[in-house]
């Protein structure tokens, strides 16, 4: 692949309604677009990174530095690129900012499987046509509003509820959804909202035979996860601490976790998504897909990326319309009554932006060229 330019976009769309997560709300997705172009095709990534450095340490800001000062001008350093995961070892010696590389990791796999007139799922490894999903609640004010949310997202064809908990919205919420719905596939996520001495209330959850807690300890501890874990029957899934597969290695080995939540965006591309799901695969431990409010294109890359088989567990990739009024890119998401999005096999990720929304939503722009 031989590339003649990079666009940079910095884009804003509305959320539908806030969503609150235990170390904030989101009301709007401020994000960066990625588009890599050689002579014929254009690839397209998403940097996932929020204007805020609560989920992670990067930002917007720090993201589009990174990228214009360090990530392009390393893809430019070469002539062409034969692969995308050449990538990875290029861009190596720059330590974390992982949603940046995603951003460019996720175009070059994209327009890789154009220039090969194949779906990206395909060149990726995928084995499916059609992969689960579920959906994730914020936090909600009372116990009854979660419970008229979830009969909501269920009436829309969701059968696995997340619902996002911090400290005093936790195990009375769970327990209300348990009762009011029965034994619907019910997971939590915690966002790093607690510590090892919150040990008897997660005995408490353990009780509810839930699919998994999410990073119910630190963002970047994997110690007092495998404490947790070693106690627990439920499955302790790992997000925020899993950077790298070397982070996974490292977990697994340790018994931190039982399950790992592998966002595209987190880990620096599909590239080492990939490389984590083999890992897991090798030690028996199935994976599932995050997200990050995604847009489209965002979306597209993790629905690529679940169709690896050990994607296991139903992941965070719901309709279209979950989040956004309008998104940017056509055909729309939509998921069955059985919970299922069908797989494009239209070559690269399957999507396109639509030229109007685009630039709709796009509030700064800059080209990028040898």
């Amino acid at each position: 692949m031989k590339i003649e330019k990079i666009v940079l976009r910095k884009m804003k769309m509305a959320l539908k309604t806030p969503f609150e997560v235990s170390f904030g709300v989101l009301t709007e997705r401020d994000f960066i677009l990625a588009e890599v172009h050689t002579k014929d095709f254009v690839g397209y990534g998403d940097c996932s990174a929020m204007p805020f450095p609560y989920y992670s340490e990067e930002t917007n800001a720090t993201a589009w530095h990174i990228l214009e000062k360090f990530l392009i001008p390393l893809v430019y350093s070469k002539d062409e690129i034969a692969h995308p995961e050449k990538l990875y070892s290029l861009f190596s010696h720059i330590r974390r900012n992982k949603m940046a590389k995603s951003a460019l990791d996720c175009a070059v796999w994209d327009l890789y499987a154009k220039e090969r007139n194949l779906p990206l799922h395909k060149v990726l490894g995928g084995t499916r046509e059609q992969i689960e999903t579920g959906v994730s609640i914020g936090i909600q004010k009372t116990s009854d509003d979660l419970l008229r949310v979830v009969e909501r997202h269920m009436e829309e064809g969701y059968r696995r509820i997340k619902i996002k908990i911090k400290p005093g919205k936790d195990l009375q919420y769970l327990e209300a959804v348990r009762e009011r719905f029965g034994n619907i596939m019910l997971q939590a996520d915690a966002n790093s909202a607690y510590t090892l001495d919150d040990l008897e209330l997660f005995k408490e959850m353990d009780q509810l035979n839930m699919l998994l807690i999410e990073q119910p300890l630190a963002h970047d501890d994997i110690v007092d996860h495998a404490k947790l874990q070693s106690v627990m029957k439920t499955r302790i899934c790992l997000d925020e601490s899993i950077h790298s597969v070397e982070d996974a290695r490292k977990a697994i080995e340790l018994g931190s976790t039982k399950t790992i939540n592998i966002k595209v965006a987190r880990v620096g591309g599909l590239t080492e998504a990939k490389m984590i799901h083999d890992l897991c695969a090798s030690h028996d431990i199935p994976v599932w897909c995050g997200g990050m409010v995604d847009t489209g294109i965002g979306k597209a890359h993790n629905i690529a990326i679940a169709t690896l088989p050990n994607y296991q567990f139903p992941g965070d990739i719901p309709a279209s319309d979950r989040y956004y009024t309008e998104d940017f890119v056509a055909p729309q998401v939509t998921i069955n009554q059985d919970s299922m999005i069908q797989v494009p096999e239209r070559a690269g990720i399957g999507f396109e932006p639509v030229p109007e929304l685009l630039d709709r939503f796009t509030y700064d722009i800059k080209e990028f060229k040898r």
